[in-house]
């Protein structure tokens, strides 16, 4: 049998020499256009950045090891132009030669690989515009930068080469900029799931252009300039091109085959083409995936490989072998990350409008106990009979081994109840006794059979704080860090001596740092009647999800998260070094807490951790405590913060002496909003703030609807002439019958400021203290069941015992 193979790398290579191992006497020649057969094409962004700085490196095999260890016809440099199917030849140009020739076959392979899309936008042919794909490539890029020394890089697109690329020339020192067209870098990772890589991109000083596409490459001057969609412009003395493949199937077109997907080559499941004696593998084809069924191109060489050996066996006949799919398994290294995916993500399963469920943890790699463990966040996504149906992980270490066990159960049509049994390796330095895929199993089983009702991050904006709790079980100091807007504290281990404090009438939705604690307190509350929900993945996954990537290049004289440098002077005096690497939140910050009140006034704290949120979470709790932060740094994953300890520190709890009082007198609705938004501001700051509501003031608490109680007729007459509740309210000025009340409200909803309500609901779950005067409800015949929930009553000597504490009193 004489076998002609079109294209080497991985899917021609493998398949000649899977050839040769089966059959000894078969005649294999394999034609490749370019100077080399089989090469590491995954590698060639290191030798950019100088990881790989041998150029022989990159050539995995060369071709005199196929001509003398497998007997194969290697023609580098020779271009197949043409097929002729009927007299079964091909037509091959030598590119040395320069001439033509026909070759005969009895089985042909197709293996073309696909070629970097090049838009079609004025300036495109600019000399200083890159493409990767090749080794010629590849030694281009590193002999102009070598020649022009370029000082500012634009990667256009931020897929995997893209972002491999960003950070290798950045390895090359060159000012980096990333411009996507999408919201988000890596498109195989979900949004939230890609806003770390976003916070760790920017650290390491590469700027994010992200949602703006590249109108044109125009010259000014001397300087080509990147001109993107939003009116911008970014002066680059380079630019790669990395928005993308497409199939190279010319040749098949040519040749009348029938195409697939996206102009892809159509194969079976034994990988043949519409004609039997011609194969096809690699990114010139489309495939099945195995999850979602459907036809899919994936231009990774994992499957090309073995695509490969699968053609290989079928051309030489026998019982076939069948290529059963691709479920996109892949990994990226981002400077000191990882970010890796297996399966569906969830863009792709609302697309598909399949029905999953999903869950969120945030684990340590190894056992937290051990030296380096590092921080890694898990998202896993299932169908409701419990079926895998993706995965996606990212930290700096253990995220390729958990998507690769993850990848062989979703293979094996694995279900969250088989994470849960897994037996996999554990010691201290690998892994944990519950390691994070038996988490993701266990956690996404609690969800399936009811024991945890879950809320995602994503929809806890829209939840009416008037009709739910939204309840913060993590510690003081974690709650300095940052907060979800409306929510009430109550510490995990406070939480069933203060069960009082927690109405059961409302449905109430837990949250802690990432979900485990969480998940403690929502079983106290469901075994005592409450609907209770948990915040999959905790506050950290909501901040993953809500918080807008930093899209500004950091200062030249700043280090990699923006801080003067030297970060850390060598010579501030610590007084307390702690190591709290390997702890999730709030491990950290309560180390923190704890050496912090062992210093004096002047003394400075060193913290080492692996959590990428401490550095922030540090900087806010400083903020609200008093202290300062003196100095940060970053280094292979471990991050330093220096701090001082102030001369008027404050606690985690607020403090006396500079509290916050008001008396509203007034019942309009413009005074009783500024009433509360300056509550709100104060009680946002740590600040205790009292309220103290008489005469018309009342009005703003009485409830909206009617409430019966016994009251004489003067009490009644005064009932029916007041406003009865916040919604009644008019305004001081332009009242105009009313309608002057509405307008503001309307003008409220449209700029997104909270109504009165929810700032009033907000100020009594932020623990405002509401009194209302006792004197004035009993002249003003106003009965405590009248008032809102959560307004206390009392007398004038309350106030002032507030006041004596106050450094501000306003009168409203």
């Amino acid at each position: 049998m004489k076998v002609l193979i079109v294209g080497g790398v991985a899917g021609g290579a493998s398949a000649a020499t899977r050839l040769r191992r089966l059959d000894e006497q078969a005649e294999i020649i394999l034609f490749e256009k370019g100077p080399f057969i089989s090469y590491a094409n995954c590698g060639l962004p290191y030798y950019i950045g100088r990881t790989i700085r041998d150029q022989e490196q990159l050539v995995v095999t060369k071709p005199e090891l196929l001509r003398a260890r497998f007997a194969i016809d290697v023609r580098t440099k020779s271009e197949v132009v043409g097929i002729d199917r009927s007299r079964k030849v091909v037509t091959v140009r030598d590119l040395e030669a320069g001439h033509t020739y026909e070759e005969g076959y009895d089985k042909l392979l197709l293996s073309p690989g696909a070629e970097p899309k090049h838009p079609r936008l004025d300036g495109v042919d600019a000399p200083e515009i890159y493409t990767l794909r090749t080794v010629p490539d590849t030694l281009a890029i590193d002999r102009y930068i070598g020649e022009q020394s370029p000082r500012r890089a634009v990667v256009v697109g931020g897929g995997f080469i893209g972002v491999e690329m960003a950070e290798n020339l950045r390895e090359r020192g060159i000012e980096v900029t990333v411009v996507e067209f999408l919201k988000q870098v890596v498109a195989p990772l979900d949004p939230e799931m890609a806003a770390i890589l976003h916070g760790h991109l920017t650290e390491n000083g590469v700027n994010l252009r992200l949602g703006v596409g590249v109108e044109r490459f125009e010259r000014r001057g001397d300087v080509l300039h990147v001109c993107l969609s939003d009116g911008s412009a970014l002066p680059a003395d380079l630019v790669l091109l990395s928005i993308g493949v497409a199939p190279e199937s010319k040749l098949a077109k040519d040749a009348g085959l029938t195409l697939g997907l996206g102009g892809s080559i159509q194969v079976d499941d034994t990988l043949a083409t519409s004609d039997p004696d011609i194969y096809a593998v690699g990114d010139a084809v489309s495939v099945r995936h195995i999850v979602s069924g459907q036809e899919t191109l994936l231009p990774l060489a994992g499957p090309a490989s073995k695509q490969g050996r699968i053609a290989a066996e079928n051309m030489l006949g026998g019982t076939p072998v069948r290529f059963k799919g691709v479920q996109g398994s892949a990994v990226l290294k981002v400077f000191d990350l990882a970010a890796a995916a297996t399966g569906l993500n969830e863009k792709q399963l609302k697309q598909l409008g399949l029905p999953y469920h999903k869950t969120y943890i945030h684990p340590s790699s190894h056992a937290s106990y051990y030296p380096g463990a590092a921080p890694l966040s898990m998202k896993l996504l299932f169908a409701p009979d419990g079926k895998l149906l993706g995965a996606q992980a990212v930290g700096s270490e253990g995220a390729d081994k958990r998507i690769d066990v993850l990848a062989a159960a979703i293979r094996l049509g694995g279900t969250v109840y088989d994470l849960e049994e897994l037996e996999l390796g554990y010691a201290p330095p690998f892994s944990s006794a519950k390691d994070p895929v038996n988490m993701l199993g266990f956690t996404a089983a609690n969800i399936l059979c009811g024991d945890m009702p879950v809320v995602y991050a994503e929809d806890v904006d829209a939840l009416d704080r008037k009709a739910v709790t939204l309840l913060d079980i993590r510690t003081a100091e974690e709650r300095m860090t940052g907060e979800l807007p409306g929510s009430v504290h109550i510490p995990l281990d406070q939480l069933r001596g203060r069960l009082a404090e927690v109405p059961q009438e409302k449905p109430v939705y837990v949250y802690c740092s990432v979900g485990q604690r969480g998940y403690v307190a929502q079983r106290i509350l469901l075994q005592r009647g409450y609907e209770a929900y948990n915040l999959s993945g905790g506050y950290k996954t909501y901040r993953m999800v809500h918080e807008e990537p930093v899209q500004e290049q950091p200062c030249a004289k700043t280090d990699c998260i923006g801080v003067p440098k030297p970060a850390v002077s060598q010579e501030i005096k610590v007084a307390i070094e702690v190591d709290a690497c390997g702890l999730q939140c709030p491990g950290p910050i309560m180390k923190v807490s704890e050496a912090m009140a062992k210093l004096k006034t002047g003394d400075c704290l060193c913290v080492r951790a692996t959590d990428p949120a401490f550095v922030s979470d540090a900087g806010a709790w400083c903020e609200r405590t008093g202290n300062r932060v003196v100095g940060k740094q970053r280094d292979k994953g471990v991050y330093t913060v220096m701090m001082q300890k102030g001369d008027n520190c404050a606690v985690p709890q607020n403090s006396g002496g500079n509290d916050k009082t008001m008396v509203v007198f007034s019942g309009d609705l413009d005074k009783a909003i500024a009433t509360f938004i300056i509550a709100n501001g104060a009680a946002a700051m740590g600040r205790k703030v009292t309220l103290f509501f008489t005469f018309w003031g009342l009005n703003i608490l009485r409830r909206g609807e009617k409430v019966h109680t016994e009251k004489n007729l003067i009490e009644k007459m005064f009932g029916k002439m007041m406003p009865r509740g916040s919604h009644k309210l008019g305004l001081s000025r332009m009242n105009m019958g009313g309608m002057g009340a509405k307008m503001i409200r309307s003008v409220m909803r449209k700029k997104n400021v909270q109504s009165l309500e929810e700032l009033m609901q907000q100020a009594i779950q932020n623990g405002v203290r509401v009194i209302a005067c006792q004197m004035s409800m009993d002249v003003m015949g106003i009965r405590q069941e009248e008032l809102i929930d959560g307004v206390e009553v009392g007398g004038v000597a309350t106030f002032l015992g507030a006041a004596e504490q106050s450094d501000t009193n306003l009168f409203i």
